[in-house]
């Protein structure tokens, strides 16, 4: 994947978090970075169409939480 280049203005202190989390990971704090930037993203995102969930349909009744084993799973 390419990247673009760009510029934010960040929280002094959250620079010294990053930086503190570049070193213990040992990878660098633009990787850190990026991967806020994702998760920002992702968070985000607003689907074109509706998500299609299958509806199931049956006469029996439902089950509660405390009755499921976890043999049963």
């Amino acid at each position: 994947m390419s990247m673009k280049r760009t510029s934010v203005y960040a929280d002094p202190e959250d620079l010294v978090l990053i930086k503190d989390a570049s070193r213990r990971r040992g990878i660098p704090q633009a990787e850190i970075i990026r991967e806020g930037i994702r998760l920002a993203a992702m968070a985000n995102r607003v689907w074109d169409e509706p998500l299609d969930w299958p509806v199931f349909e049956g006469t029996a009744e439902a089950v509660a939480q405390d009755e499921v084993r976890p043999d049963d799973l």
